[in-house]
């Protein structure tokens, strides 16, 4: 028997719309809420970081005008829990991708990431932004100094403002993750395994060994631990709002 025929009308009506938003934000964000008893919101950073520049129709983009209002929504959402952030990027915008990643290392909802494919570049403060981050072990990490494209000026100004941009990378990933600073800069200056660059490729089994990503994993295992950091931290909720209410009682 059909379930439909178990609920009435409206509850129809609405299972419909819900399913039809569903396919809606998946093609125009990437990006789904599901699960039932702990229900968690999947965010796909895939091909280029879009910025401030559109780029070609024919470029897979994410774009940070559809991800930052998103990241709002998630964390002040009373029906989503927990955010899984699974990344296949290979790079683009630094501010863009600093602005994602800054936003998600300062939510209270529980955030695990997953790397697969590849995140390279910007994407790498993407993949450690988060409470715990997982990559499978075919994924890689190319981790490079920061480029510009287009007109350049050669003056002093220009070499200091590269210099900065890349401090401020070294410094949030570094901050997030169990890489040290040396070691994240020898890294990026490493001349010996790009061919026409400098930096390094990194893959799963590397990148957990160099500090970068916590852990090798698969999607089970990133739900996993996001159900289980959701668990704990309404397990913690809980125990702090019988504390108050015992406090306040005695008072």
């Amino acid at each position: 028997m059909n379930n439909n025929f178990l609920q009435n009308p409206n509850e129809t009506e609405k299972s419909e719309e819900t399913d039809e938003q569903k396919k809606d934000d998946i093609c125009e964000f990437g990006s789904v809420t599901v699960g039932s008893k702990l229900p968690i919101h999947c965010l796909s950073i895939i091909g280029q970081i879009e910025g401030h520049y559109i780029l070609p129709s024919s470029n897979k983009t994410t774009k940070y005008e559809h991800v930052i209002p998103l990241l709002v929504a998630v964390e002040e959402s009373e029906n989503v829990k927990g955010l899984l952030v699974v990344l296949n990027t290979v790079g683009g915008d630094v501010e863009a991708g600093l602005a994602i990643a800054e936003l998600i290392a300062g939510m209270e909802k529980p955030v695990v990431s997953l790397v697969l494919g590849g995140g390279h570049s910007i994407g790498v403060p993407l993949a450690v932004c988060a409470d715990r981050s997982f990559i499978v072990p075919s994924a890689t990490m190319t981790v490079h100094p920061v480029r510009m494209s287009g007109l350049v000026v050669g003056v002093p100004q220009t070499y200091s403002y590269f210099e900065r941009m890349q401090d401020r990378i070294v410094k949030f990933v570094t901050d997030n993750s169990s890489v040290t600073e040396t070691d994240f800069r020898k890294m990026l200056h490493n001349t010996a395994e790009l061919a026409t660059d400098i930096g390094t490729v990194l893959n799963g089994e590397e990148a957990v060994n160099s500090g970068l990503i916590d852990e090798i994993g698969n999607l089970s295992d990133a739900i996993k631990y996001l159900n289980h950091l959701i668990e704990k931290k309404e397990k913690d909720f809980g125990e702090q709002e019988i504390n108050q209410k015992e406090n306040t009682e005695t008072d």
